[in-house]
């Protein structure tokens, strides 16, 4: 078979504990977003936008619901008969199998998978971030550079910058140091944890590292340090575009509020890019005559009897009459009863919230989000305060 000249590896086995409720029966991957998404559309269209045809899933975390969305392949046009989408479970070899133990050993754990699907390069994906990205642009500067590895680079608020790996780097792009999520960081210049490295030089690194008993197993804390002090060849890559770590509640639901205003922060209807994503065919919305549809985003199967403002709607959800939804995110199949009142909520998939429900409070805020897990049933007149978490099945009346 002819060689690839890059193939990717996602990364999509993280717990994602920052999110509670949501990652309780999902890898954070598998998480709703925008209306008709899952976090993982977007690293998966990037990949199809950027003419990459062989994809990694590498899962491990609550992996059932991920893997069935992933499935063939065929909504990212990822179905090929040489390449395509394959998930990546943690590998059982005859002396036993192990979990990975960090990302580093993930990709090492596969390294037949890179075998199998010869290429030049490799690129490593995250599957937790929200953003369109043309991958093919970064791999012609990492072979114009004839770079050991290339990082994605987009500059973040100073204040921000200890949540990220953070680099140094030249005019020439070459990079001269980098730290993860230092306590000072020396710069607002954060990896994206997108990186493309050459296939050899990466099996290389992969194997020392796991031969090295100290190690985290980790890419940032390890082999990417390891890599700039043995004078590897390695360069920067400047991303502009929107870009979004959904790890924790707050930044989630950012993210969501993002794709709202006239202009939306970042837009989803671009046709040059497009966000694939895999949806059954339901029908169109319906907003009632006592409906209202204020600044908010829905997509098909809705019907809306009360009043929706700054909101994102998912899939198949009801708005009973009267009820009142502001500044929130309710995800596929719920039903929100008669007058209900939500302000900054995130509602799972398929909860059922009873008439008269008061979820968040005077004090609501993006800070103190009210977060429902999935199948979850609000007793009617329950009230929630802001920044209540509710496991499924917790809900008292």
């Amino acid at each position: 078979m002819k060689k690839k000249k890059c193939i990717a590896m996602l990364l999509a086995g993280g717990q994602g504990t920052r999110l509670y409720a949501l990652t309780n029966s999902v890898a954070k991957p598998a998480v709703s977003f925008g209306a008709k998404y899952r976090i993982i559309d977007f690293t998966l269209s990037n990949c199809t936008n950027s003419g990459i045809d062989t994809v990694g899933v590498l899962t491990q975390y609550q992996p059932l619901i991920l893997n069935e969305y992933v499935g063939n392949g065929e909504p990212w046009d990822l179905d090929r008969s040489y390449g395509g989408v394959h998930t990546l479970p943690p590998y059982q070899a005859k002396q036993g199998g192990e979990w990975y133990k960090g990302t580093a050993n993930a990709i090492y754990q596969n390294l037949h998978f890179l075998t199998e699907y010869d290429s030049e390069n490799v690129l490593i994906l995250s599957g937790d971030h929200i953003y369109k990205m043309d991958y093919s642009k970064m791999l012609a500067e990492h072979v114009a550079h004839d770079a050991d590895c290339t990082i994605a680079v987009i500059d973040v608020p100073e204040a921000e910058a200890s949540r990220f790996g953070i680099m140094d780097f030249g005019e020439d792009k070459r990079i001269t140091s980098f730290e993860e999520k230092p306590k000072k960081p020396k710069s607002n210049h954060a990896s994206m944890g997108v990186y493309i490295f050459k296939k050899d030089v990466l099996v290389r690194e992969l194997v020392a590292d796991e031969a090295d008993k100290t190690s985290s197993n980790d890419f940032g804390k390890n082999i990417i340090p390891n890599m700039l002090k043995a004078g590897c060849d390695m360069f920067a890559y400047s991303f502009k575009g929107y870009w979004k770590d959904v790890g924790t509640v707050t930044s989630l639901w950012e993210a969501n509020m993002d794709l709202l205003g006239d202009p939306p922060a970042f837009d989803l209807s671009d046709p040059a890019f497009k966000v694939y994503s895999r949806n059954e065919p339901l029908p169109p919305s319906y907003i009632g005559e006592s409906g209202r549809f204020v600044n908010s985003v829905m997509t098909t199967g809705c019907e809306i009897y009360g009043t929706v403002v700054n909101s994102v709607i998912g899939e198949g959800v009801t708005v009973m009459d009267g009820a009142v939804i502001e500044n929130s995110v309710i995800m596929q199949g719920a039903v929100i009863g008669k007058n209900v009142k939500i302000n900054y909520g995130m509602v799972d998939e398929n909860v059922v919230i009873g008439d008269g429900a008061i979820i968040g409070d005077a004090q609501s805020d993006k800070t103190r989000i009210t977060l429902i897990g999935r199948d979850t049933v609000v007793p009617r007149g329950a009230k929630l305060k802001s920044g209540d978490i509710i496991e499924k099945g917790s809900v008292k009346a």
